[in-house]
């Protein structure tokens, strides 16, 4: 039924007899019908041809629309049909672009600090322990612990607040720049791991294209970043006797065995730290320590280190353990390290230096790289040390333990007989009565 619409008349209009639904058309505005159901409900509606087909589409409720409202939208839709354009497909892609729209205000809200924790929680389970803290350390806030004592907020920490989308290149470096002149070392470890955060930003379907690609360009770093030096601390072959003469008198006997442990055998400090007495294997002499490359690799238990592990308290399942830290371990050997290295007068000797001291000794013995490199956990450097040579426990074993004699000696330390170690201490709790 065609009429000509006005609001009096759309008001009065009603399903016929019998029916869901009953549409009347406008007079006035081609295309412009009106759809009313069995149940009372009017909506305006539009009906038209495109390449050939029936299109029908939905403008609204009486209730929202205005008779001069839909007669409009009406007309808008015909010229689009006239065009060969759905009308239906326009409403989509202006919803869809209403909705980006939104979204897009809505990620430039986000805070560095929430994205930060995000990433966190992503990537924790592929990093070490050392790695994790890390980058809990630098972006700490200030304040104070339980203790009471006073926290130094991290490099990262004037970051956390920011909008995400705020993160460019002149803000990276006013950041850094005012960070070096307080703390260069750790500002540029802050740098790289921000770096590292701004490039999982961009790969993440929820940060992506809010921080721009440049934040963290190598001009930047080579602009504010204080030259790097290449660390190398090492012991030398005349300062293994006061070396060793001062990490003996440690009174905490797991600081002292770790320390001389570490050395031995050549591995990475959190490696070593996280030794449980299950990796270690008193029948057949060897050692699993977690591999940052290979997951986990097997050293042999040399002589001397299985008299010093022998030697320690089964406190937990901990080998170096620490049944006063939150841990159960023990995690931070180096203050202890550098007192009793000051005491001897050797300085600035770190705990991967030791790492580099096993590496280095070695060429004293003539001991096969490979072989070291096998010990220490090092990705092989050749073909034929990456596809071909894997060599047994017993062939490592053969030249760790002439190593280990060398050091020992040239300490002024007698080897241990092979086969004798020094009785298993177990830690025993007295219950009071």
């Amino acid at each position: 039924m065609k009429l000509k619409f006005t609001t009096g008349r759309v008001a009065e209009l009603v399903c016929a007899t019998g029916k869901s639904q009953t549409f009347f058309w406008d007079m006035s505005a081609p295309g412009l019908g009106l759809r009313v159901t069995a149940a009372g409900a009017k909506s305006y509606i539009f009906e038209s041809r495109v390449h050939g087909k029936t299109l029908r589409c939905t403008i609204g409720d009486i209730r929202t629309w205005g008779v001069a409202e839909a007669r409009n939208e009406a007309t808008r839709y015909k010229a689009l049909t006239d065009q060969g354009i759905d009308p239906r497909e326009r409403k989509r892609e202006a919803a869809e672009a209403d909705g980006k729209k939104k979204r897009e205000a809505v990620r430039a809200t986000i805070r560095f600090g929430a994205a930060w924790a995000a990433y966190l929680d992503a990537r924790a389970p592929k990093w070490g322990g050392r790695h994790l803290r890390d980058h809990q350390m630098l972006a700490k806030s200030a304040g104070r612990d339980a203790a009471g004592k006073v926290l130094v907020a991290g490099p990262l920490a004037p970051l956390m607040d920011c909008r995400l989308a705020e993160i460019n290149a002149a803000k990276v470096r006013d950041w850094l720049r005012s960070e070096v002149a307080a703390r260069p070392t750790q500002s540029a470890l802050a740098f790289r791991l921000l770096r590292a955060f701004l490039n999982w930003c961009a790969e993440s379907p929820d940060y992506a294209g809010i921080v721009s690609a440049d934040s963290c360009g190598r001009r930047i770093s080579k602009d504010e970043l204080p030259k790097s030096r290449p660390k190398d601390d090492c012991l030398q072959r005349e300062q293994l006797g006061v070396w060793f003469s001062a990490v003996r008198t440690i009174r905490n006997p797991v600081i002292s065995a770790y320390l001389q442990t570490l050395l031995l055998i050549g591995a990475r400090r959190e490696e070593l730290a996280e030794l449980r007495w299950d990796d270690v294997d008193w029948n057949w002499k060897t050692l699993r320590l977690g591999d940052k490359v290979e997951g986990e690799r097997i050293v042999p238990l040399t002589p001397y280190v299985e008299n010093l592990l022998a030697s320690l308290p089964r406190a937990n399942g901990w080998v170096f353990s620490s049944p006063g830290a939150k841990a159960g371990r023990l995690v931070e050997p180096s203050i202890q390290h550098r007192t009793v290295c000051r005491a001897a007068g050797i300085p600035n000797l770190t705990l991967h230096g030791l790492r580099r001291s096993f590496a280095t000794l070695s060429e004293w013995v003539e001991c096969p790289t490979g072989v070291v490199a096998q010990i220490m956990g090092h990705k092989p450097s050749a073909i034929a040390e990456k596809h071909y040579k894997r060599r047994p426990i017993d062939l490592l074993r053969r030249a760790h333990i002439q190593l280990e004699n060398w050091i020992l000696e040239e300490a002024g330390i007698t080897p241990p007989e092979a086969g004798v170690r020094a009785p298993v201490l177990t830690v025993v709790r007295t219950v009071g009565k």
